[in-house]
């Protein structure tokens, strides 16, 4: 992609602006006319586990944003001497998933509830047998299907469900709707009708009667949108909800929110069938864009869409990097005690590094990074665990090779299923932090699958770039058949990036590694009883 001044981009409100509330940062990235990243701010946030929830809190939602725009305006005044006081079009994204319950009234009635908690157990699992669909404990309706099961007294005044994503949408603009993708992780979609599935929600709505809930459940939820279409616009109460001290003009067009696995497919081009990427942060996904149904249902594979409602075989990984970035913590504060400095990308550049001259196999020593419980493997909490033997070669290469693997190594057991299923993928993208120090993430996910991975020059602008580009769309479609033929000819044309293919020897080394894994299993649900 050529990347043009942007100075009269900003001037004259050219601009396309993407912002999303990942797990630990929330970004903003501002585009001009050709769709390259001009500007862009951002904000640290973390969840917190209160009272057995991993949650955030609601108006650190609003502190964040202020602050994520307020960064991303001191950018674009730095760089161009002017201010942004707007943009023309704006997407919204969020981690996908979780629950938010509100009242009549506009009131939170529960605690956030995040993608990260395996809270919902029973209710997925009833659900799905009820449905014939897999319904993982992240997805909204299984947390309503639980908060009914348990009887919690909120559930009487829920008049609205979202999730984050359509809750930032909604306080901006005033509208309660949802982008398809997005929305496919709160209830189950019939690609056929771009819609929630009709019969599905029949047989809730018939169970839910049964215990005393007579909402009828299409009432709670956002009304589902395809990308392109127009989602509302900035009111004047939303301006300063951004900006609450500043200019921020108001009526800037919105396109549907969508959620961070959407964004990865649109940032990595993968919305077509046979495409696929891997996000790789906090958490870790594969999206893989269907050619055909899959044969049978596996509680593993979510089944979710591409932001133009298209079928894809999610596997989904509740940890990626949080225990890596722990580890570099702990290494930071052991430089300080030798008396030398080193800060935490110094550290993780060394870790990833030092992975390459790690053996293929990490000599033995296998890691655990499930620092929240992992569906994949049956784990309903987190517990990190670093296991050797005593003739294992403990280096630093070693233990970090070890720490890379093991964030791929859930993904790992997933993906066979896939391949099982015999689902083919001509490309598969990878993207986020995991990939950052070049060539290093894309080698061990390239000898973990044993699949040729490509990471985009763009790979590094991640969601919120996505989330741009699905905001530029709303133009866009009406010169493009489809969102595929929009990245494709207009976003992607020429664009540049890197293939590996998987080494023999890396492949080897991580099937060696996922067999100890594997068998080390037991060790890991044994240490949940360590409270």
């Amino acid at each position: 992609m050529k990347k043009e001044f942007g100075k009269d981009a900003v001037r004259m409100g050219h601009t396309c602006l993407g912002i999303e509330l990942g797990s630990t940062r929330i970004k903003a990235v501002l585009i001009d006319e050709s769709y390259a990243p001009i500007a862009s701010g951002s904000c640290e946030w973390e969840n917190r586990l209160e009272n057995g929830i991993w949650t955030y809190h609601i108006d650190e939602v609003w502190t964040g944003l202020q602050a994520c725009v307020a960064d991303l305006k001191k950018d674009v005044q730095e760089k161009f001497g002017i201010p942004l006081t707007g943009a023309a079009l704006i997407g919204i994204s969020g981690m996908m998933h979780g629950y938010l319950a509100f009242d009549k009234d506009g009131n939170l009635l529960a605690p956030f509830r995040t993608w990260r908690n395996t809270i919902t157990e029973e209710a997925a699992a009833d659900l799905t047998e009820k449905f014939g669909f897999n319904i993982p404990q992240r997805w909204s309706v299984a947390h309503l299907w639980q908060a009914i099961l348990n009887g919690e007294p909120h559930v009487k005044e829920i008049d609205h469900l979202t999730t984050l994503a359509g809750y930032v949408h909604w306080k901006l603009t005033g509208q309660k709707v949802m982008g398809v993708g997005e929305a496919s992780g709160m209830f189950p979609i019939d690609s056929a009708t771009g819609d929630y599935d009709e019969r599905m929600l029949a047989i809730f709505d018939k169970a839910a009667a049964e215990k005393g809930f007579h909402k009828p459940l299409r009432s709670l939820l956002p009304k589902v949108l395809s990308a392109g279409e127009e989602a509302g616009k900035l009111t004047p109460d939303g301006a300063k909800l951004l900006c609450p001290d500043d200019v921020f003009f108001d009526g800037a067009v919105f396109c549907p929110p969508e959620g961070d696995a959407g964004t990865g497919m649109v940032a990595t081009n993968s919305v077509l069938p046979r495409t696929g990427n891997v996000s790789a942060g906090t958490s870790i996904f594969a999206m893989a864009v269907l050619e055909r149904p899959l044969k049978k249902l596996h509680t593993e594979i979510d089944m979710v869409t591409t932001p133009s409602g298209d079928p894809v075989a999610m596997v989904h990984c509740n940890n990626c990097t949080s225990d890596i970035n722990a580890w570099a913590n702990m290494l930071m504060e052991f430089a300080s005690a030798l008396g030398v400095t080193a800060t935490m990308p110094e550290v993780l550049t060394a870790m990833f590094r030092s992975a390459l001259k790690g053996e293929a196999d990490c000599g033995g020593v296998v890691n655990f990074n499930y620092v929240s419980g992992e569906h994949i493997t049956g784990m309903e909490e987190g517990r990190p665990l670093l296991v050797r033997t005593p003739d294992s070669d403990f280096s630093f290469g070693n233990f970090s090779r070890a720490q890379l693997y093991s964030a791929l190594a859930s993904l790992k057991i997933g993906m066979d299923i896939l391949m099982e299923e015999g689902v083919e993928l001509d490309t598969l993208y990878g993207h986020g932090g995991f990939f950052k120090t070049k060539g290093v993430g894309q080698k061990m996910l390239s000898g973990a699958l044993n699949t040729p991975i490509a990471v985009m020059e763009t790979a590094g602008e991640g969601g919120p770039w996505g989330m741009a580009l699905l905001a530029s769309y709303i133009a866009g479609r009406k010169t493009f058949a489809s969102l595929g033929e929009y990245l494709n000819k207009e976003i992607f044309a020429g664009s540049k990036g890197e293939t590996l293919t998987p080494d023999p020897v890396d492949a080897e080394g991580f099937k060696a590694y996922i067999e100890r894994y594997k068998a080390c299993l037991p060790a890991e649900k044994a240490a949940l009883k360590l409270k």
